[in-house]
């Protein structure tokens, strides 16, 4: 909750006060402090944890894991692209565009990592904190599966109420459900916020910045394309997204199958883990 009330203060203030380019480094800035400080004071203060318990483990494993969901990310925007502009639903219309004041590569750079901050700071709150101790309080209480049901649940239901501001009718919500089942389903599998992040980030990069298919959030171009379609289909919830987010979801699923072995809840969702 306090971190929600910082970045509304930071957000409104900065904004307020200071135009483009000024307005997103400051920005950058506040998050990072305010996503830096929400672990740090959610391990040590608050969950009394190592910062590791939120499955931020930061080992080589643990990098290879985010690659290999940016790289599944990257892929289903990639054939969302592709089967958008095979169906005649966007035209291709240039490369580089829409940087604005800045040069493209600093602008690129700017984006990626205000897009990277954001989505890791909701993974660290919805699943890393919201959903693991959800799980771990309500195990012993109820059945170990029925206590991650109940977590992943209403960590969904949370997540696509954060992205009610985007929604232009109620089904439109089914989108963010199964996104957010998608990233907490890796989640519980894992232990690991990894595969999680690295999707979520290059997932939301990669839509807008790459292959110019961002609605709501209008970022600089490398391949820019006309949204011509029905918004049925190519809109913001539209079901080429939809589709493709559960077939990001198959693949990570399929990858930790390979990795793993098997397919099994993961001890560390709903087991505690002092400093």
């Amino acid at each position: 909750m306090l971190t929600f009330i910082l970045l509304a203060i930071l957000q409104t203030t900065i904004r307020a006060r200071f135009e483009h380019p000024v307005r997103e480094l400051l920005e950058l800035t506040g998050i990072g402090v305010i996503l830096i400080g929400a672990i740090l004071l959610g391990a040590r203060v608050i969950d009394r944890r190592p910062v590791s318990g939120f499955g931020l483990s930061f080992d080589r494993e643990w990098w290879h894991s985010f690659a290999v969901g940016g790289l599944v990310a990257t892929a289903i925007n990639g054939g969302a692209l592709v089967v958008s502009l095979g169906a005649g639903w966007a035209t291709f219309v240039g490369v580089m565009r829409g940087s604005g004041d800045l040069s493209f590569v600093p602008a690129m750079g700017i984006v990626f990592a205000y897009i990277a901050l954001a989505a890791t700071w909701e993974e660290f709150i919805l699943r890393g904190a919201m959903l693991k101790n959800l799980a771990e309080g309500s195990n012993g209480f109820v059945p170990r599966w029925m206590a991650v049901g109940l977590a992943v649940t209403l960590s969904t239901l949370v997540f696509a109420f954060l992205h009610g501001g985007k929604i232009t009718h109620p089904s439109h919500y089914g989108y963010y459900l199964i996104a957010g089942l998608v990233l907490s389903g890796v989640y519980v599998l894992t232990g690991e916020l990894a595969l999680s992040i690295g999707f979520h980030v290059f997932y939301n990069f990669t839509q807008s910045a790459i292959f110019g298919l961002g609605h709501s959030q209008q970022t600089p171009e490398l391949l820019a394309v006309d949204i011509v379609g029905p918004p049925r289909w190519i809109g913001e919830e539209g079901l080429v997204f939809v589709g493709f987010a559960i077939l990001g979801g198959l693949v990570l699923i399929a990858y930790i199958h390979w990795r793993d072995g098997s397919l099994e809840l993961n001890d560390r969702v709903t087991s505690y883990t002092e400093r």
